[in-house]
């Protein structure tokens, strides 16, 4: 899951930065992909498994992967824009693939997704 988030952050980066910056600052968007990513998807699980509150492990991931990027490659309002609204529709995106497809449902889990292996029995 997070290789797959990690693949999608990519694409997002990469639909959202100029050209030339996306190709100019591959490790700057790698860095900030193990930050965002990795350590926001560790955070929020081992966050979860060892009795944070849910307002401490589900927010600073999502604090992290809203704010980091913008800050870090000083995106205008248009692009901001832009980023936001994709890496909110991914998350759920994400979810469903690997609910649906895998039945994996950790990622969002309060909201169901029945399992299409399921479905078809």
């Amino acid at each position: 899951m997070i290789i797959a988030s990690f693949a999608i952050f990519y694409f997002i980066l990469k639909i959202i930065l100029p050209e030339e910056t996306f190709r100019i600052k591959q490790r700057r968007i790698f860095l900030l992909g193990l930050v965002v990513v990795v350590f926001g998807m560790l955070f929020g699980k081992y966050g979860a498994n060892y009795g944070l509150p849910w307002w401490i492990y589900y927010p600073i991931p999502m604090l992290i992967t809203v704010l980091l990027p913008p800050v870090a490659f000083k995106l205008n309002l248009r692009r901001t824009t832009g980023y936001i609204l994709l890496s909110f529709l991914s998350a759920p995106f994400i979810h469903f693939i690997f609910s649906f497809f895998i039945g994996w449902t950790e990622y969002m889990p309060f909201w169901e997704i029945p399992f299409a292996g399921n479905l078809l029995s």
